[in-house]
């Protein structure tokens, strides 16, 4: 995967440069902590901004399968149990035309898998940097630089477990990071996410699915901070930067877009009726 995808990281790679060398715009020494943590955070909003058609269509899609889905349950229950050749056909047929019905395409999921090529490259630039590794325009002089610099006493390579043994005081702003990341995590899932699931999908699936979908904000939240502990300082900034943008950007969602027949649709047509 790495290597199919290299093309995408050579080309964040010389994103991250230039927003770099941007940060003498802004009064920051070349090759200081600064001038790093204004490189990475000028990194996601770039790349978060190309990536929102892909979100927009994204969002279109979900509403049109969610609008779907109610006639889709009925025909699945009005042929259930059949076997034979002319039943499955009319049972295909009828599915493809409520989905052309409501505009559900064959390819409505492709915008969240071409964000996926984007969304590893981002981090698998940001990872490379912090563990000293050269990538694409980040050459061996960049690294290095990235590598050296420090703000509050950390570098993008320091990670919590050592400064916690040393007893160092950088370690609670990485702490406090890790605790930001994780708790952007949560409650993306909890407050935008999770009320944006469709009660109709959600009647159609077993308890235990349901369940693990109301205890996902948990284990998001959880796994965030888990995986902070083995990470360097410069991927929590990386997800506390990505984290923010994904709570806002949900949050818009939420707010003017929600998945019709969610709690957040019902919400936002009592706003509407109150207003």
């Amino acid at each position: 995967m790495p290597d199919l995808l290299s093309p995408v990281t050579t080309v964040i790679a010389a994103i991250l440069a230039r927003t770099h060398s941007l940060a003498g715009l802004a009064g920051l020494a070349p090759g200081s902590g600064g001038a790093w943590l204004l490189a990475i955070l000028l990194l996601v909003i770039i790349v978060r901004t190309a990536m929102l058609p892909l979100t927009i269509h994204g969002v279109r899609s979900a509403h049109a399968r969610a609008r779907a889905t109610p006639q889709l349950q009925t025909l699945q229950r009005r042929y259930a149990g059949a076997r034979d050749r002319a039943s499955l056909r009319q049972l295909r047929d009828e599915r493809r035309r409520i989905n052309a019905e409501h505009g559900v395409s064959t390819w409505s999921l492709a915008p969240m898998v071409l964000q996926l090529p984007l969304v590893y490259a981002l981090y698998r630039v940001v990872s490379d940097l912090t563990t000293g590794h050269s990538v694409g325009a980040m050459g061996a002089a960049l690294v290095a630089s990235a590598s050296a610099a420090s703000l509050l006493g950390l570098t993008l390579t320091s990670r919590i477990g050592p400064l916690l043994l040393q007893h160092s005081a950088a370690a609670v702003v990485l702490v406090m990071l890790a605790l930001v990341a994780a708790a952007l995590t949560f409650a993306t899932q909890q407050w935008f996410n999770l009320p944006m699931t469709s009660t109709t999908d959600l009647s159609g699936q077993p308890a235990g699915i349901a369940a693990i979908q109301r205890l996902m904000p948990w284990l998001a939240g959880g796994g965030v901070l888990v995986a902070a502990w083995f990470v360097p300082a410069g991927l929590l900034v990386y997800w506390v930067i990505n984290n923010a943008w994904t709570f806002a950007q949900q949050g818009l969602v939420w707010r003017f877009a929600p998945t019709p027949g969610s709690p957040a649709a019902r919400q936002r047509a009592e706003r509407a009726a109150v207003g």
